[in-house]
C-alpha cells in the first residue's frame, strides 16, 4: 500500500515497548467489537502525529489504508466516531491514562525529573450561546468564553506531563496541588521545584505548598504601587550585582534586593528577590519558599519556565490545540490529553535522532514523517515499510529504531522493518 505518511511508522516500536494497548485498556476507555479501545485511542492518536485538524482534515486518510494500518485498523474512522467517542470518556480515564504514560515515559526521556513549569492555557468557544467562563486569550487580546485547560512540563526534556480541561474558575487555583498529587501517585515522591506566574494560584495555597518541605516553589509576585515606592527607598548598597550568563541572553548583567516579607493568606515568610535589568522599567519580583538556592541559578531556572508558553505555542500551531468548538470540557479534555502523548512521541523521536534533540515537532514531520512510502506485510509475520529517497534518511538509518523492538500486539504481533532506498 502506498502512503504520503510512510514516516508515521517510525513511532510504532516506541509505542509498542511502552504497551500502548495496556495503557488503555487499564485506563478502562471504551471500545466496541469493531474499534477495540486501544484502537480508537490510536485512530484519534495518529491525527495529532500528523498536523491535521482533528475535524476538518480527518476526511483527508478516509481512503490511506497506511494510516489505518498504523492503528490497527483497514482505514481510519470517519470524523462522525472521532466527535462521538470523546464524548464517551471520562476524567478518572484520562488521569489513568497519564498515569501510566508518563511511568513508561519517565525512564526513557526523564528519569531524574524534579523542575516543572506549570501555566494555563484558555482554548476559546467559537460558537454562541455558551455558559462557558470567560478567560483571557492572548491570541485574540481578549476575554471571552473558553475552556481553561492546565498543563504541567518537565523542564530539562521539554515533555508534558499532565494536563487537564476539566477546570472551572473556582478550582483552578487548586491545580497545582493537584498536579503534585498526581506525580507523587504516579512517581512515589513530590516534584521538587515548581516554576509558575504570579495568575496561575492564590497565597493561600502557596502556602499549603510551602508546608510540603520537600518541594520549593517559585512565582512571580504582582507590582503593587506600595511595593514599588518602598523598593525604589532602599539605599544604594541594598542592591547586590549579578551575572545571568545564559548564552544569547539579551540582559546578563543585573542587581537584586533580597529580602523577606509577609503575605496575606501565607503562613509564615516568604523569601522576595527584587531584580533589576532584566528589560522591564520596574523590578521583578520573585517569590519562593526556598532560602537556600542563589539568586543567580533561581532567576536561570526561571527563565527555563518560558519553554512551557513555547511548548504550549507549538501544540497550538502544530497539535492544533485551539481547534475545537465544543463546550463540554470533558470533549476537550480528551484532546489534551491526546496532546501530551503526541508531545511524548516526538520528544522520544528527537530524542533517537543525532542532533535533532532539541527540534521542535512541526520541524520533525516535515523532515521524517511527511515522507512517502510503501507498507507491505510480508510472510513471517513482518511489516516491511519502503521509505522513498530523502535527504534526511541516513539520519533514521543511523538510529535504527526497527532494531530490537517487541512485537506490535494491535497488529497480529508483527514486527517492523524499514527500507531505505
Amino acid at each position: 500500500m502506498i502512503t504520503r505518511h510512510a514516516g508515521l511508522f517510525l513511532f510504532l516500536p516506541f509505542l509498542a515497548s511502552v504497551r500502548f494497548d495496556q495503557l488503555v485498556s487499564k485506563a478502562g476507555y471504551p471500545g466496541t467489537q469493531m474499534v477495540p479501545a486501544a484502537n480508537a485511542l490510536m485512530s484519534l492518536l495518529t491525527l495529532k502525529l500528523l498536523d491535521k485538524e482533528r475535524l476538518s482534515h480527518i476526511d483527508d486518510f478516509n481512503c490511506d489504508e497506511a494510516v489505518g494500518l498504523f492503528a490497527g485498523l483497514n482505514i481510519p474512522p470517519k470524523k462522525s466516531f472521532a466527535t462521538d467517542y470523546s464524548y464517551r470518556t471520562t476524567r478518572n480515564q484520562q488521569v489513568g491514562l497519564l498515569k501510566a504514560w508518563i511511568k513508561k515515559l519517565a525512564p526513557l526521556l526523564f528519569p531524574a525529573a524534579n523542575s516543572f513549569s506549570l501555566d494555563f492555557h484558555p482554548i476559546g468557544h467559537r460558537g454562541e450561546d455558551t455558559d462557558l467562563e470567560n478567560h483571557y486569550q492572548p491570541m485574540r487580546g481578549q476575554a471571552g468564553p473558553s475552556v481553561l485547560t492546565f498543563f504541567a512540563m518537565e523542564q530539562k526534556s521539554g515533555v508534558f506531563c499532565y494536563a487537564n480541561a476539566n477546570l472551572t474558575r473556582a478550582k483552578q487555583s487548586g491545580e497545582v496541588l493537584r498536579f503534585i498529587d498526581f506525580w507523587r501517585k504516579v512517581m512515589g515522591k513530590n516534584p521538587q521545584w515548581l516554576y509558575f506566574d504570579s495568575k496561575l494560584t492564590t497565597y493561600s495555597e502557596l502556602s499549603k505548598i510551602a508546608r510540603k518541605k520537600d518541594i520549593s516553589f517559585v512565582t512571580i509576585r504582582r507590582r503593587g504601587s506600595a511595593i514599588l515606592r518602598r523598593l525604589s527607598a532602599l539605599p544604594p548598597e541594598t542592591w547586590q550585582p549579578a551575572v545571568i550568563d545564559i548564552p544569547r541572553r539579551r540582559y546578563q548583567h543585573v542587581h537584586y534586593a533580597d529580602e523577606r516579607v509577609r503575605l496575606k493568606d501565607y503562613e509564615g515568610e516568604a523569601r522576595q528577590i527584587a531584580v533589576k535589568g532584566l528589560g522591564r522599567e520596574h523590578p521583578t519580583l520573585f517569590l519562593t519558599n526556598n532560602f537556600d538556592v542563589s539568586v543567580r541559578e533561581l532567576v536561570k531556572n526561571y527563565a527555563r519556565r518560558n519553554g512551557v508558553e513555547d511548548a504550549l505555542g507549538s501544540s497550538v500551531n502544530f497539535f492544533h490545540l485551539d481547534c475545537l468548538s465544543s463546550e463540554v470540557r470533558l470533549n476537550v479534555d480528551l484532546d489534551t490529553v491526546l496532546t501530551v502523548l503526541a508531545n511524548g512521541c516526538y520528544r522520544w523521536l528527537a530524542a533517537q535522532l543525532k542532533g535533532f534533540d532539541r527540534s521542535k515537532p512541526k520541524a520533525l514531520y516535515r523532515k521524517f514523517i511527511e515522507t512517502s512510502g510503501a507498507v507491505e506485510i510480508e510472510a513471517g509475520r513482518r511489516i516491511v515499510v519502503y521509505f522513498d529517497r530523502r535527504s534526511h534518511n541516513p539520519i533514521l538509518r543511523e538510529a535504527e529504531l526497527d532494531k530490537g523492538h517487541p512485537k506490535i500486539p494491535w497488529l497480529g504481533n508483527h514486527r517492523l522493518e524499514f527500507v531505505y532506498t
